[in-house]
């Protein structure tokens, strides 16, 4: 790949999902930084007792760049919440020209329990809001960004599935401690979203809409400084949040994005090799 140049994104309107803290919370900032309008979604309207952030908190300190924000408390999982957040942002500010399918499920009794011990709607929710709202939210955007004359489709994934192992690699490790490593839910719905994605980006293209995906890494989150503490492992390799955050700030801005579409990109390992200085 060769670093495209990245275009003014001033005016853009966005749709960030779990913007509260995390990836999201930072994606959402760096495109208020470029003059981006970003709607953030997320359930978090009150401090939770372990993690910081609010979907509030988010949204004054976007207000604070000097650009327009909107915060929607969205249960992700209920169809009639992902439309009225849409609905939302267009009421709000016109349309839509950036989604950024961040959220997920991380938090979970079941997350990261054995596969009988796992409920079936346990299962079904992982997949409610890991799949089907990029699903639908993907419905709900595109004829409102063909309508503006394209826009970009930004999902975030993880790497934990190896869905390309070689035979000759070990497996992977199920526990580091009484540290759980499979999440059978989570890594099963990333990579359903993954193929989705894949498949779709070409009918998007004709409308001029690019859908690309983007592997954060092991990222010092909120959420995995906590675990990682609490579990007593080493987060020494951890990356910082803006990382990719910045890769998805390149990826809703670059010149020729047709290159990307459809395909997963690792947010460190592109970061380097395209040259992209953090923000």
């Amino acid at each position: 790949m060769q670093r495209q140049p990245e275009h003014d994104l001033s005016g853009k309107v966005a749709i960030v999902t779990g913007g509260s803290r995390g990836i999201g919370k930072h994606t959402a900032l760096m495109l208020a930084r470029r003059g981006v309008n970003v709607v953030v979604a997320a359930r978090t309207v009150d401090p939770d007792s372990v993690l910081p952030g609010t979907i509030g908190e988010t949204v004054a300190q976007i207000e604070a760049l000097g650009v327009g924000a909107l915060a929607v408390q969205t249960d992700l999982s209920k169809e009639e919440d992902l439309r009225r957040l849409v609905q939302a942002t267009v009421d709000r500010f016109g349309g839509v020209d950036i989604l950024i399918n961040n959220a997920a499920v991380t938090q979970l009794d079941s997350w990261s329990a054995s596969l009988l011990e796992i409920p079936r709607e346990d299962w079904l929710y992982q997949f409610a809001v890991n799949v089907h709202s990029v699903f639908t939210l993907t419905q709900l955007v595109v004829p409102i960004m063909e309508a503006r004359g394209g826009g970009r489709i930004l999902n975030v994934t993880t790497g934990s599935a190896e869905a390309f192992r070689q035979p000759e690699e070990p497996l992977p490790l199920e526990a580091v401690g009484d540290f759980k490593l499979t999440a059978s839910a989570y890594f099963s719905s990333k990579r359903a979203m993954d193929r989705f994605a894949n498949v779709v980006a070409s009918e998007l293209a004709r409308k001029n809409i690019y859908i690309i995906t983007m592997l954060p890494g092991f990222v010092a989150s909120e959420i995995t400084v906590w675990k990682v503490e609490n579990a007593g492992l080493d987060g020494s390799q951890m990356i910082p949040m803006d990382v990719p955050a910045r890769m998805l700030t390149y990826f809703a801005a670059c010149e020729n994005p047709a290159e990307y579409m459809g395909r997963i990109f690792w947010a460190e390992r592109e970061l380097k090799a395209l040259g992209i200085e953090l923000d």
